[in-house]
């Protein structure tokens, strides 16, 4: 499998760093299941300096108004989590926030191949996103109603995301541990759920 990740992480990571310099972004040519076959081993190989990398570059995207609407719209119920939706959320952010991305990602697949298995318990990252959650719930009126909410209408959306960029504040306060604990957590989590999905 390791040939496989190494073939798809080495064409990937050119294409994006040309990408990040142009104005869009293209995953079109992209196979997905090769994407989740390879991808949660190279998370669990990555350094977490480099998981962190990749927190801050969505920290530093939720921080811009408009750029944040783009990462909530992953959030949503009925959300397009395919790299076609990916595709349009990279489209969606501004050159800083892309070129950002494309590093972090960049240093997650490169260091991620040529690592051993890094300590990971996946209760760490869970129990790091749950003491982020209660600190957040402390810290901000209608926290936990936004991140629970389901509806589609717009009072909805808007309260998923104004919670998801606390939370993400909330994280950022935490030690770089705890930070890519969570950070590895909630990858993990996403590939499974859309490699169920495909």
């Amino acid at each position: 499998m390791k040939p496989l990740i190494a073939a798809l992480c080495l064409s990937l990571v050119p294409a994006l760093g040309a990408q990040a310099q142009s104005s869009r972004v293209d995953l079109s040519g992209i196979d997905p299941m090769q994407v989740i076959a390879g991808a949660n081993d190279v998370l669990l190989r990555a350094p977490d300096a480099d998981i962190d990398r990749l927190f801050k570059a969505v920290h530093y995207a939720s921080r811009n108004e408009r750029e944040a609407r783009g990462l909530c719209a992953l959030f949503e119920p009925d959300a397009d989590r395919s790299l076609v939706g990916l595709q349009r959320v990279a489209n969606s952010l501004g050159p800083d926030s892309r070129l950002r991305f494309v590093d972090a990602v960049t240093a997650v697949a490169v260091n991620g191949l040529q690592n051993a298995p890094q300590a990971y318990e996946p209760a760490v990252g869970e129990q790091a996103l749950k003491a982020a959650t209660v600190t957040g719930m402390m810290l901000h009126d209608g926290f936990m109603l936004g991140l629970t909410s389901t509806g589609r209408d717009a009072a909805s959306r808007d309260a998923r995301c104004t919670a998801f960029r606390q939370l993400v504040d909330v994280l950022e306060g935490f030690e770089l541990d705890r930070r890519a604990a969570a950070t590895r957590y909630l990858l993990s989590e996403g590939l499974a759920r859309y490699g169920s999905e495909l």
